[in-house]
This record gives structure tokens, sequence and C-alpha cells, in this order.
């Protein structure tokens, strides 16, 4: 192993976890600020992709909190369900609604937006991851036949 991949490797483990922050940070700031989900969403892609160059795309995949597809099926499934509380209030379909939650020394502001946020980030992190994962695997295979 060349010392630039043992660096590569040191750097990717806590890389990974400050980029996945970072996309969470995003995904909430999203919610009354531009930003959100999508963004969110590849900001989680590109922590992934960067775990799968250094250590393989299968470990990267071990690190999804899902696999690929029902982690973006998931996704979906949360932002078509964010459309529904609205229907209750016989409003149009996906009107996001906002409310309160008091927790005695502070209220806690949510909407829907946010439900709606975290399907988009679920779905474009686990159908890309699915993408590019399948990309690198196909890379490795090649790699390891060797030159033709």
């Amino acid at each position: 192993m060349n010392p630039r991949a043992l660096m590569l490797e040191k750097a990717a483990r806590p890389l990974y976890w400050i980029m996945l922050a970072a996309a969470l940070w995003v995904l909430l700031r999203g919610h009354n600020a531009p930003g959100g989900g999508f963004v969110g969403g590849l900001i989680a892609l590109a922590a992934t992709a960067a775990y799968a160059i250094v250590f393989g795309a299968a470990a990267a995949r071990r690190r999804l909190p899902l696999g690929p597809l029902p982690l973006a099926a998931l996704g979906v499934a949360l932002a078509l369900f964010s459309g529904l509380p609205a229907l209750w209030w016989e409003r149009p379909y996906l009107s996001h609604l906002w409310f309160s939650l008091p927790l005695g020394f502070t209220d806690l502001k949510l909407s829907t937006v946010l439900l709606f946020d975290a399907g988009v980030f679920g779905a474009v992190w686990g159908a890309l991851a699915g993408y590019v994962l399948a990309l690198l695997r196909s890379v490795e295979a090649a790699a390891a036949e060797g030159p033709p």
C-alpha cells in the first residue's frame, strides 16, 4: 500500500461522518431556507461515493441505512405521504401544514414540508447511490480482471 492510499483511508472515515452531518444540516436548514432534501441527498451521496472509492462499493453499501433501492423507495413513500395530511383538512394534496409542538421550555416548529424534504433526501441518496455503487462495482470487476 502506498502512503497516499493510507492517508486517504485515514481521512475517509471521519470525512464520511462529517459529510453526513453536513447533509443532515442542509436537510434541516432547508426546512425554512433554501437547500433541503435534494441538496442534502447529494451531499450524502458524495459521502457514500467517496467512501466507496476508498474502501470499495460493498463497504460503502453496508454504510447505507438501507440498501439503495429500499432507501429510495422509502424516500418516495415519505414524500408522497407528506401530502396526505392536507386532505384530512380538506386542502389540495401536497398543501403543506405547519404546527408547533410545545416542549415546555420552547416550541418545536414542524411542518409536512420537513417530511417531504426527508423523502426527497432518501430518494436522491438511495437512487443515486445505487447507480454510483453499481458503476464502481463494474470498475472494480474490470480492474480485478486485469488489462485485456
